[in-house]
């Protein structure tokens, strides 16, 4: 017999709210609830003491309860580690602890120097510190033979080898190069925001070591035409956390990190049918399946754990990731995400986003398009399907046998012609396929399986290459697309 408890009107049913969230309400748009976080209008569904939900009274919705103060905490951590190394305030009595001179400078005056290097002090606690990359890089010609050899494929072993260099030495260039790549970064994220009223994004999830099955899983976010990468985050901390939990308890802080969960039975993989609607259709019913439908890493029967740091709860890293974009598109005036079909992403994004969505100034999209289709045509004949539990309003059209579905989240229904033609997640699916593809054999070495934290400092390395380096078909950057420079930085120029 169902075990479930009517919510009255004490509000510590629902987590606490945390610094003005509370990011459990239904997350049915259509719904005269949507958002809502009164507790009356919920009931709470504790069949199962391990995986609570909300259950709305208006229209039956029952998304996962997740605790507020741990998607803040996350959401400061993925800020930290973004902004490690870059010259900010380190006071930790200080508002204006970790935000950094680059993109705040209204928060710092100039302070002599310190050598060749800058040196700031903090108007608000006085606190000097020094700006350990503004001088000369003594070390940009072989960290540039250092990349030169990484991104075309050698192992760490060989290049130790040829640049007479130990392991160690080797990890502590890979670390000073991304705080390099950060401080570079942080600059044209900051222009690129600030300039750019409307907006497009494309986000993607994907395993970080697809071969390792370690759980670590990476979303990322990019300016949807240019490809212009402006956040990336993973479900992994390097550190080690005393208590780490098997079963998530959404009404405990520190929910987010998670143990090494049991083994389960290995069913047979399903096979994907055929067709785009079917496909669509399938992939509701695994989400479904589920134990937490918006934690894709119940469902696994096995993870091979790191040895070292721990996983977080991947509905944390994401909530925090979108919430880290809100805090960047504060001055944005409309906004379009595109993503692919994962709740995950959809519930994020929608909790992070509610009161935009109720003004109508977001467009969060669900894309799904054949191989063969062609980014750009024209729409035709466009056919309307409701699919899944959530009944969502599906838009499809075909060309030549090659179909393309797009499903307004956020409720529209009068410009599936438009969104058919523009919308795609194209551009971060595909960069997030070339870093795999480009250091395959350094993301599949055995022992890194399960040590992934080795990789923190290459992401941040390839995601400034990408964007300011890599050149398009026609020598184009990212960041030359979307006005940001006006020709391609060398490596010599990313280093120094």
């Amino acid at each position: 017999m169902m075990n479930t408890r009517r919510i009255d009107n004490d509000a510590s049913l629902l987590p606490q709210i945390c610094n003005g969230h509370q990011l459990n309400h239904c997350k049915t748009v259509s719904c005269i609830h949507f958002g809502s976080t009164d507790p009356q209008h919920y009931v709470l569904q504790r069949n199962n003491p391990n995986k609570p939900m909300l259950v709305c009274k208006e229209c039956g919705a029952f998304p996962p309860i997740i605790n507020n103060h741990d998607v803040v905490e996350e959401a400061l951590r993925l800020k930290q580690q973004q902004s490690s190394g870059m010259p900010a305030c380190s006071n930790p009595d200080c508002e204006n602890l970790g935000l950094p001179v680059l993109t705040h400078r209204h928060l710092y005056h100039a302070f002599g120097f310190s050598g060749d290097r800058q040196r700031y002090r903090c108007k608000c606690c006085q606190a000097t510190f020094v700006d350990r990359w503004s001088g000369f890089n003594s070390k940009n010609l072989i960290q540039q033979k250092l990349l030169a050899m990484l991104f075309t494929g050698y192992p760490v072993r060989d290049i130790c080898r040829r640049l007479n260099m130990n392991p160690k030495s080797f990890y502590d260039q890979l670390s000073h190069i991304a705080s390099r790549c950060r401080r570079q970064l942080a600059m044209f994220d900051a222009r690129l925001v600030k300039h750019v009223p409307q907006l497009a994004l494309a986000s993607d999830i994907s395993e970080l070591q697809p071969n390792s099955g370690n759980g670590v899983l990476w979303v990322a976010s990019s300016e949807a035409e240019s490809g212009y990468v402006l956040a990336q985050d993973i479900n992994y901390q390097p550190d080690e956390h005393e208590e780490c939990s098997e079963w998530h308890d959404p009404y405990s802080n520190g929910a987010r990190f998670m143990a090494p969960p049991p083994v389960q039975l290995v069913e047979a993989p399903n096979t994907m049918p055929q067709g785009l609607l079917a496909h669509i259709d399938a992939v509701y019913r695994q989400i479904m399946a589920r134990p937490n439908f918006e934690d894709p890493l119940s469902s696994k029967p096995r993870l091979n754990y790191p040895s070292k740091g721990c996983l977080i709860r991947p509905q944390y890293t994401v909530y925090a990731h979108y919430m880290h974009l809100q805090q960047m598109l504060e001055q944005n005036e409309e906004l379009a995400i595109y993503m692919p079909q994962e709740t995950l992403l959809r519930s994020a994004c929608i909790s992070i986003f509610c009161d935009r969505i109720k003004d109508k100034t977001i467009h969060p999209i669900y894309v799904e398009t054949d191989p063969e289709w062609q980014h750009g045509q024209h729409a035709g004949r466009i056919d309307i399907v409701l699919m899944g539990w959530w009944r969502d309003r599906w838009a499809f059209t075909r060309k030549n046998d090659i179909s393309k579905g797009i499903c307004h989240l956020g409720g529209e229904k009068d410009n599936e012609g438009k969104w058919l033609e523009v919308a795609t997640h194209r551009t971060i699916t595909q960069y997030q396929q070339r870093f795999q593809d480009q250091f395959a054999q350094f993301i599949n070495e055995p022992r890194r399986k399960l040590r992934p934290g080795g990789l923190l400092p290459l992401l941040d390395i390839y995601r400034a290459w990408h964007n300011l380096c890599r050149q398009d078909r026609d020598g184009i950057t990212p960041a030359q697309q979307m006005g940001l420079i006006a020709t391609p930085l060398t490596l010599e120029q990313l280093l120094s």
